[in-house]
Formats: C-alpha cells, structure tokens, sequence
C-alpha cells in the first residue's frame, strides 16, 4: 500500500512484550501480484515493522519449563496499517541508516551472542552456588564434606575448564572480529561462522556444567528454595531455542570443509 503496509500475522516467542509498550515483528514482504519481494541475492526481503502494543492482541502462553521471567508471550495483528516511516528492512546493508560499528552486525549475531551470554550466566551461577554448599553440606552416609569428596573436586575443576573455555573462545572471537570490522566496515562469511561457533559452543558447554553441577548437589538440587533447580530448567530452555540447535555445527562444519552451507541463521 502507498505509504505503508497491511500487516496480518502472528507471533510467538515475544520475550519482554509484558514491559513493551511497542512491538515489532519480522515479516517477508508480499508484492501486490502475490510474489514476495526479494534482496540483490534473491533471498526474501525481511523488514521489521513498529507499531503499539494496544495495536495487537496478546495471548499468554509463556506456561514453560524454564526462562518463565522473559514472559515470551504471543501477539497477533490483523490488516494492520503500518506507515513506511514504522517498517526497515532487516538486516539489509543498501538500507542501513546508522553507520556506527554495533550496526554492522546483523540481529542474528547479536542473537547468538547474547544468548550464549544468558547461558554462560546460568551456569556460573549454578558452579558458584555448588561451591558454596560443598563447603558445609555432609551428604548422607558420608562422614566429611562435599567438598572433601574427590569426584566433586574434580568435577568443579573440570566445570571450571569448561566454561573458561567456552567464555574465552567467545569473547576472544568477538574482540577480534569487532577490531576487523571497524576496519573494513563489513562482517565477512567466515566471521560469522565464527561467531555463530563460539555463541553455540558456550550454550552447549553451560549446558553440561548445569548438568554436573546439578548431580553433584544431589537432593538438594530439587528443591525449588535452592538456587539450582531453576538454574537447570533455565539452561534446558536457553539449549531448545534456535540460538542452540545442534545443527549450527553442521552449518559451520559444511562450510570448513569446503560444502555449500545454510546461510539461514548466519
């Protein structure tokens, strides 16, 4: 339409709607012949349209397992007038308007990182809490502390490893590749592979320090009072979004060994 668009969709997965008073969803675009509009490279245009939340129709779904503080919600619009002056193409570098260097990543990096910092959180928490309760907590059956067990000494140590591991390789990658981009102005390819590596590499490796960590605390890891339970479901969570689908490995696999990849989530 002349000075905007009709937008009818819905959309689930709306994390921090219940604070917003604004929304945006990312649609592709269909032309008035019914054929969607298409970039330079012959992929589906996206755009990001605006509009007020009171514009939509929210339905509370976010009854999950894990991460319930986001209040991932579900909103729907239908025939929405949105004026052109609400609506950006995504992540279109012919449309960019800032040229500042936080631009030049698209939202798909920022994504991943992000939520590879979210599960790097989760799970140092849940090691510093381990650590803690080991000092004092004498299982059952056992006539010293947790911590004088030899099996959860070297779980910790290994936890630790881990996630140092994990944070370093992502915040090395993340450094460089922000210091080579604020030289050519542009993201290449294989800096994307990279960053999509490293932000999927941590959310698995957080993973499995939640894991340990919530075995090593035996039954006082059940109990919704202690700070692991929560820890657990949340990290589960984080690994079932699209930021932490096992098939980012394949993805960067196929392209270090030369194979046409999918650049979908790049």
């Amino acid at each position: 339409m002349d000075g905007g668009y009709r937008v009818t969709a819905s959309f689930a997965f709306a994390s921090g709607s219940h604070e917003a008073s604004w929304l945006g969803a990312h649609l592709p675009v269909i032309e008035r012949d019914g054929r969607p509009r298409l970039q330079a490279d012959g992929a589906a245009a996206i755009y990001t349209f605006l509009f007020p939340k009171a514009a939509a129709r929210m339905t509370d779904i976010w009854h999950v397992v894990g991460l319930k503080g986001t209040g991932s919600d579900q909103y729907s619009v239908s025939d929405l007038f949105v004026p052109a002056r609400f609506c950006v193409a995504r992540d279109a570098g012919a449309a960019r308007h800032e040229t500042g260097l936080l631009y030049r990543f698209t939202s798909l990096q920022l994504y991943a990182s992000g939520f590879a910092g979210v599960a790097m959180g989760i799970a140092r928490g849940a090691l510093d809490a381990l650590i803690e309760l080991a000092r004092d907590k004498v299982p059952r059956g056992a006539r010293r502390t947790l911590r004088d067990n030899h099996v959860v000494q070297a779980q910790v140590a290994q936890a630790e490893a881990k996630l140092g591991a994990a944070r370093s390789f992502l915040l090395r990658s993340l450094a460089a590749i922000t210091d080579a981009v604020a030289r050519s102005g542009e993201l290449t390819l294989d800096q994307r592979m990279t960053i999509r590596l490293a932000a999927t590499f941590a959310i698995h490796e957080a993973r499995d320090v939640v894991d340990l960590v919530y075995h090593a605390a035996g039954a006082t890891a059940v109990f919704a009072a202690n700070p692991f339970e929560r820890r657990f479901r949340d990290i589960h969570t984080v690994t079932q979004q699209l930021q932490g689908r096992q098939e980012h490995y394949q993805t960067v696999g196929q392209y270090r060994l030369g194979l046409e990849p999918d650049l979908m989530w790049l």
